[in-house]
């Protein structure tokens, strides 16, 4: 976006995410290992010296009394990547089970004059991030139920959702949970499936 290449959530399900180079920045939402690999994040950060490194909260207080310098995701709070504009929007992750204490989790919209807009939520569906062009949709996860997806989609509306946090299914689950998102989230919202797909506009018609 916008002469920015930005890595959201190097997590520990993402094969191969230590061998991107020539990064921006590198956003992390949340702490939880499926959106942060600590143990691969140094070789990441090896190859890209001059990537910022910018998480949520929490996150940030954990890899700080590692001895990792990062900068700091606060909701409210506009962050600057060249001729992007990213806002921070949300707090707390989705309630996961009520005997499981809520971490903090910051979802990422990311904006560029003549560029379409993209809205990351993290592990949250509440967040307000305003108008999107692009919607990263988690599709399953411990805490979250399709009949909450679909509302998400339908809420925020935008022109295309894009299928995200599928680690944990099979194939012909995955299929089952994206046709039913996409059949139900309006005729105007379109899918935009890039699981293997390569370097891809999800945007373009």
């Amino acid at each position: 976006m916008a002469d920015q290449r930005i890595l959201l959530d190097p997590g520990g399900f993402t094969p191969g995410f230590e061998t991107v180079r020539d990064l921006s920045a590198i956003i992390v939402t949340h702490q939880h290992p499926d959106h942060l690999d600590r143990e691969r994040l140094p070789r990441l950060r090896q190859g890209n010296p001059a990537a910022r490194l910018i998480v949520e909260s929490m996150t940030h207080e954990i890899l700080s009394g590692a001895g990792v310098e990062a900068e700091e995701l606060r909701s409210g709070t506009s962050i600057t990547l060249g001729e992007v504009q990213l806002d921070p929007v949300g707090t707390h992750h989705a309630v996961i089970h009520a005997d499981i204490p809520r971490i903090d989790n910051t979802g990422v919209v990311l904006r560029a004059a003549g560029e379409p807009s993209l809205f990351h939520p993290g592990d949250a569906l509440d967040a307000e991030p305003g108008p999107v062009d692009i919607l990263c949709v988690p599709i399953n996860a411990p805490w979250c139920a399709m009949k909450e997806t679909v509302d998400f989609v339908r809420r925020i509306a935008p022109r295309v959702f894009v299928p995200i946090h599928d680690g944990l299914l099979q194939p012909r689950g995955r299929s089952l949970y994206l046709t039913q998102i996409d059949n139900l989230a309006g005729a105007e919202i379109r899918a935009a499936d890039l699981a293997g797909a390569g370097a891809v506009d999800p945007a373009a018609d």
